[in-house]
């Protein structure tokens, strides 16, 4: 089985990629995280990259208009022979020029079951799916096309949505699902 090298794209924290790095170390993902790349300096997704002895990069995106930092990206992706792009708590809206580029090989994954909660990000659509008064949630994995949260769907993992639930609860609950989500996708590709 061919190993498939991955970039990552990332601005907060980089839960989901622990469970890809633990995924690969495990052998239960035939894959190779070449770079971590984040618009925030201080994004924790960067230090824990370096704890586990990846690349990690930021590229700051001041001054730069949504296609030029996305060529920067891109180049970088580009340099270190990216097949799949994963988004992982990502929160810029790629540029269409990029999604072309990149076209069928960026995966994002989204903490809901798509197309409900489409658009929204965190602890938001937590807590829309409360609001709504939904008796399930889950996540999403998806290509990523030129509409937001509106590609095609790779997966879904589903969990019920529990009467004394807080966005926070929902959301580590969702989460924990999101990593196994990724590496069903990743795998099936």
């Amino acid at each position: 089985m061919n190993t498939v090298r991955l970039g990552i794209l990332g601005s907060t924290r980089g839960t989901d990629m622990l469970a890809l790095i633990a995924a690969i170390k495990q052998k239960q993902l035939s894959a190779s995280i070449e770079v971590v790349i984040s618009n925030k300096a201080n994004a924790i997704i960067l230090e824990r990259a370096k704890t586990n002895g990846l690349t990690a990069e930021f590229i700051n995106p001041t001054g730069l208009t949504r296609e030029e930092f996305d060529r920067k990206i891109s180049d970088v992706l580009m340099s270190h022979q990216v097949d799949l792009v994963i988004l992982i708590g990502y929160m810029r809206i790629l540029s269409n020029d990029f999604v072309m580029q990149w076209q069928h090989k960026i995966l994002n994954v989204h903490p809901s079951l798509l197309p409900d909660f489409a658009g929204g990000m965190d602890l938001n659509v937590h807590q829309s799916v409360l609001d709504s008064g939904v008796k399930e949630t889950g996540c999403t994995v998806h290509f990523v096309t030129e509409e937001v949260d509106r590609g095609p769907i790779i997966i879904q993992k589903r969990c019920a949505v529990l009467e004394n639930d807080t966005a926070d609860t929902l959301k580590d609950r969702v989460q924990a699902l999101e990593g196994e989500a990724l590496i069903a996708a990743i795998n099936s590709l």
